[in-house]
């Protein structure tokens, strides 16, 4: 692959983190705008039969959302940390660490979900960040074979 290409797709995989860390920040911060009017709704239809979610229950998601937010920001630096360093210089951990971590959070995350019929957390976040991150790493991956 030549240099530019690897660079271009390497920015990607940079953007795509910082995109994802700044929803890591609408999680945290506001969970319930209308950001997440979608994801809220389907949630309410999945645990709560559509029925409006009590004061105490919304306390307890809003704290929930804070420490998934939070978790979300921290996760995505440190993928744009790697990004921006080890992988930039083609360091094959960085490469198998980056998969490694986007991957065990995609299954863990959507099983579970399944498990419990949120399928909308699957396909409204996990999927598209499964596709967000996951096509710069395909695309480079011949740097690192």
């Amino acid at each position: 692959m030549e240099d530019s290409k690897f660079r271009f797709w390497q920015k990607c995989l940079t953007y795509a983190n910082v995109v994802t860390v700044l929803v890591g920040l609408l999680v945290a911060f506001a969970g319930n705008s209308f950001f997440f009017e979608i994801h809220n709704e389907y949630t309410r239809d999945v645990f709560f039969q559509g029925n409006e979610i009590s004061g105490d229950v919304l306390r307890f998601k809003n704290w929930l959302f804070g420490i998934i937010g939070g978790t979300i920001v921290g996760f995505h630096l440190l993928m744009i940390m790697i990004a921006e360093n080890a992988f930039k210089k083609k360091e094959k951990w960085a490469y198998y660490a980056m998969w490694l971590g986007l991957l065990s959070w995609f299954v863990i995350d959507s099983s579970i979900s399944i498990y419990y019929g949120a399928i909308h957390n699957v396909i409204i976040i996990n999927v598209v960040a499964l596709v967000l991150i996951g096509i710069p790493l395909i695309m480079t991956r011949r740097e690192f074979n």
